[in-house]
């Protein structure tokens, strides 16, 4: 089961990466991320480390993700379960699907990270907890069959009605 894979989340030393530097493209838009990237929430009591590229960033626009974090949607990053590790306190966990995994920090509330059943291998950051968030640029949308009539966001991305795994 995906929580007995991705449930400890801790990378070994082996695991790290160098690290790579932003690389400009044309028109200034980072095109390759650092493989090393720190986060945490709003209090400070817990702390990430991934050493991994983020890979699938998406604006997600479920009913879930809005109720849970109280926003219009919100932007996930996938990284492999072995390239994440939480650095500091142990995070509040709640199960919002029969799939679906959250984790929260139970002193201030922020939203984190998610993992699915759908692939196990794998732990969703949200950016925005991300120490330099906006170096990370969505490339889709998912869930658009969800998302709010009025909200106009980066329409030039693709969007899917759901999302495809």
């Amino acid at each position: 089961m995906h929580r007995e894979t991705c449930g400890s989340w801790l990378a070994s030393d082996e695991a790290i990466r160098d690290t790579t530097k932003i690389t400009e493209s044309r028109e200034g838009v980072p095109t390759e991320m650092s493989q090393h990237q720190e986060g945490g929430c709003h209090c400070g009591a817990l702390r990430y480390r991934v050493d991994s590229p983020l890979t699938d960033i998406a604006h997600c626009h479920c009913s879930i993700c809005r109720k849970v974090s109280g926003g219009l949607l919100i932007t996930w990053a996938t990284v492999p379960c072995s390239a994440f590790q939480w650095l500091t306190g142990t995070p509040q966990r709640y199960d919002s699907s029969a799939s679906c995994v959250r984790y929260f920090c139970s002193r201030c509330g922020a939203h984190l990270a998610l993992t699915t059943d759908l692939s196990p291998e794998t732990i969703d950051i949200t950016i925005t907890t991300l120490d330099d968030p906006a170096a990370v640029r969505p490339d889709r949308h998912i869930w658009t069959v969800s998302r709010l009539p009025w909200l106009h966001l980066d329409e030039q991305l693709p969007g899917e009605e759901h999302e495809s795994i």
